[in-house]
């Protein structure tokens, strides 16, 4: 940034020596001036009315016209020789809240920089007094000319400085309002506050200029060659609703489609709530209550009612039932699948210990037949025995 004013902030007998740097820049799109013959660019030259021939910027003064046309010379060693405490001093008269400054008054907005190393302690104090006070201090500086009222705030860790118009720069608004006559009904207020509501706050850093971004397509396109984007139809914007009411529920409307139908305000839906009930899947769905109906008469409201209530409690029934349904046909599920488990398991075991017992059965029928063998032979010796001793 370059400074384009250098001086001192005076704080009492505190002098804090400080640059001015512009805060802000334009970026809107300039347009040069042609001929439309033949596209040539028209200049614009200083010249002399006198000798009639043009002059350089060296040789150009300040003058004031006087009422009678007489033009006094003004120099700038003249405007410099000003009696005034501002002329290069940024003179800190009082301090305020915020909010006692119009932001009608507001005009352009600068940085002030400390100037050099002795400068930062002095700076820093002020701003750390701005920000513990929580208020501006309201100056008065001389730049371009003529002097001015200002507004020092802190913005981060930088002191900025909004210069103020003078109060009698405002113009008053007697002329501007509207006619006292005009009346707003209720239910427009009620339909103003949905739509303001629905359209919710924004994070300024999100807008951007829309019109310069047209104007720099509309000249890329020019350049190559091509066809000029169209604009927009009366009806692909909507066109105009004379009616205010149609005008606020087509706003509304609107505005809650641009939002996907996320929220919906009382008065714009007929004080519809939206109601959330989960489910066991783990989804959950969006349920609208039924909108209380209109008083007619005492009995029919009762009835509406009790026939809202029903319909109501039925539809919790109904996913209560649903979900114990669900609930006992998996523990149902379960308690099968551990009874063919514990089956195979019993089949299996059972299968074990029949092989088992029939082993064992084989092993003491061979025992016995050995036995019975063995019994055979020694009383097949025993008898040749006996035939012997008798022989």
């Amino acid at each position: 940034m370059r400074s384009i004013w250098n001086g001192a902030i005076s704080f009492g007998l505190v002098s804090i020596p400080i640059k001015v740097m512009n805060a802000t820049e334009s970026h809107a799109i300039s347009f040069r001036q042609i001929h439309l013959d033949d596209g040539g660019r028209i200049r614009y030259r200083k010249v002399c009315e006198l000798e009639d021939s043009e002059v350089t910027s060296g040789e150009i003064g300040k003058a004031y016209e006087d009422a009678d046309g007489t033009l006094i010379p003004i120099t700038d060693e003249d405007l410099a020789s000003l009696p005034l405490p501002t002329a290069r001093t940024i003179e800190i008269v009082a301090f305020v809240p915020a909010d006692r400054i119009d932001p009608l008054q507001m005009d352009t907005a600068y940085y002030l920089a400390a100037n050099g190393v002795p400068a930062a302690k002095p700076y820093v104090l002020l701003r750390e007094a701005l920000k513990r006070s929580r208020k501006v201090a309201v100056a008065k500086f001389a730049l371009r000319g003529r002097e001015r009222l200002g507004m020092l705030r802190v913005v981060d860790d930088v002191i900025a400085m909004h210069g103020l118009l003078w109060p009698d720069e405002i113009r008053a608004t007697d002329e501007v309002a509207p006619d006292d006559a005009v009346t707003v009904r209720d239910k427009e207020l009620d339909l103003a506050d949905a739509l303001m509501d629905m359209l919710g706050e924004v994070d300024l850093e999100d807008l951007h200029d829309d019109y310069r971004e047209a104007v720099e397509e509309l000249v890329t396109a020019k350049a190559e060659g091509h066809e000029a984007p169209a604009a927009p139809s009366d009806e692909d914007s909507g066109g105009k609703v004379l009616d205010l009411m149609a005008a606020l529920e087509k706003s509304v409307r609107a505005a809650k489609e641009s939002r996907g139908g996320e929220a919906e305000d009382g008065a714009a839906t007929g004080g519809r709530d939206a109601e959330v009930t989960p489910l066991q899947s783990g989804k959950t769905t969006s349920r609208r209550s039924t909108p209380a109906p209109k008083e007619v008469g005492g009995k029919k409201s009762t009835s509406a009612a009790k026939k809202t209530a029903a319909k109501k409690t039925t539809a919790r029934k109904s996913t209560a039932k649903s979900t114990e349904t669900a609930s006992g046909t998996e523990a149902r599920t379960a308690k099968r699948a551990a009874r063919s488990t514990a089956k195979e398991s019993d089949d299996t075991g059972s299968s074990r210990t029949t092989a088992k017992k029939t082993a064992a059965k084989k092993k003491t029928a061979a025992k016995k037949t050995t036995a019975k063998k063995t019994t055979a032979k020694t009383a097949a010796k025993k008898t040749a025995s006996r035939k012997r001793a008798s022989a």
